[in-house]
């Protein structure tokens, strides 16, 4: 055996993907855990290829698919998401495979013509159409905006087999393949990160998705998805996690992001938190000089608040706050509830800005910003309480 094996999924169904340890950056949120690009081989009597992987991993997905088959043994190719970590090395595999056919959605035909110049070898599918590989099929279903428009899913009955593309997928590079074989809370932890990072601004079209897939009653044992490990035991426990973060269950945890340059926001944080704590909300304070943006956004999957503070520089929002705010707006997070503060010292425009960011985001605003003047005093402090305890019990009477 080489190098680069595969790892048998099921009964005739391989892992053949690869594993990228040293990814740290990813859609613009940080994969501390690195990623895997999976890709699978059905080895029925028309042998066939589930995906590809990212550009720069092709000869790993090539030397696993080889200790099975040799490559150009592949007869077809299913494209389940036009994505470039998925679908980065299609074209050059399509080349050197010459498969009789490729399969995708239309909306997957579509862009991977724009993407990669390949739509004229593609074969589109249809929504549940079938198709026959010799002792085994596969069905097609479609879940757009899962979280592109050409997204879909493949499902093998045979080996009662879902390949859920990024569905159901988490970024984290092991040397383990199945979940059960991965410490319990690192999955929660990432598969929360992905979903909150990915697919929140798309929470409708998920619980689309999962309401069809469980009209079409598959009879699941196995979830592959394109990121991280595979689901073989309790499946249903992340499906649930998923229904739960399209729906969201907000609770009385409560973000504060700050940033600060001379300390004065930093204490001000400090005091917003004890009003929190004292409402009998549970605060987390975010000091965004040692937070990344994405861990600000898994925070709010299921907090019911945030409190946003910042110093002014150059007339604006401290550039760290600035970015965090326009990642998380974008995620579109719903129901929170919140406020803003900040210091300055000669023009305060930061705390403003900050107020309008919270109304674009559709944030409750329950409470007039506190500011400060250069270094804040104890009627500051007091007012940063009183605004931490507005806070704090307006989500404790809606979440707690």
């Amino acid at each position: 055996m080489g190098a680069f094996a595969a790892k048998p999924v099921a009964e005739n169904v391989y892992w053949v993907g690869a594993v990228d340890w040293a990814v740290r950056d990813f859609h613009g949120y940080n994969t501390e855990r690195g990623t895997t690009y999976n890709a699978y081989l059905i080895k029925a009597e028309t042998i066939t290829l589930i995906d590809t992987v990212k550009q720069g991993f092709r000869d790993e997905m090539f030397a696993r698919i080889s200790s099975i088959c040799d490559p150009t043994e592949i007869d077809v190719i299913v494209s389940n998401h036009a994505e470039p970590d998925h679908s980065g090395e299609l074209a050059e595999t399509i080349r050197d495979i010459e498969p009789s056919v490729v399969y995708a959605s239309k909306n997957g035909k579509k862009a991977l013509q724009e993407y990669f110049g390949i739509g004229e070898q593609i074969t589109p599918v249809e929504e549940g159409q079938t198709v026959d590989l010799g002792a085994m099929s596969l069905v097609f279903a479609e879940t757009r905006m899962c979280h592109w428009p050409d997204s879909m899913v493949s499902y093998c009955p045979e080996a009662k087999l879902l390949f859920s593309q990024d569905a159901f997928g988490m970024h984290l590079a092991s040397f383990e393949r199945f979940a059960d074989e991965i410490d319990a809370g690192v999955l929660h932890y990432e598969a929360a990160k992905y979903y909150a990072n990915i697919l929140m601004p798309l929470s409708h079209f998920v619980a689309k998705s999962l309401e069809k897939l469980g009209g079409l009653g598959l009879n699941t044992e196995i979830v592959a998805p394109d990121h991280g490990p595979i689901w073989r035991q309790d499946i249903e426990k992340v499906i649930h996690w998923y229904a739960g973060w399209a729906n969201p269950k907000r609770t009385s945890s409560v973000i504060v992001v700050y940033d600060t340059m001379w300390q004065s926001t930093e204490t001000m944080a400090r005091a917003v938190s004890e009003g929190l704590g004292d409402a009998g909300a549970h605060p987390t304070v975010m000091a965004l000089s040692g937070t990344h943006r994405s861990d600000v956004a898994t925070k709010l999957l299921n907090a019911g608040g945030l409190v946003v503070g910042a110093p002014t520089l150059n007339n604006e929002i401290f550039p760290r706050v600035a970015d965090t705010l326009t990642y998380v707006k974008g995620l579109r997070p719903t129901g929170l509830i919140g406020a803003a503060f900040g210091s300055f010292g000669w023009s305060g425009e930061s705390v403003k800005k900050l107020s309008e960011f919270l109304d674009a985001m559709q944030v409750d605003v329950v409470q007039e910003p506190v500011t400060s003047r250069y270094a804040p005093n104890g009627d500051v402090f007091d007012q940063c309480f009183a605004l931490g305890q507005t806070v704090g019990k307006r989500v404790v009477q809606a979440y707690g």
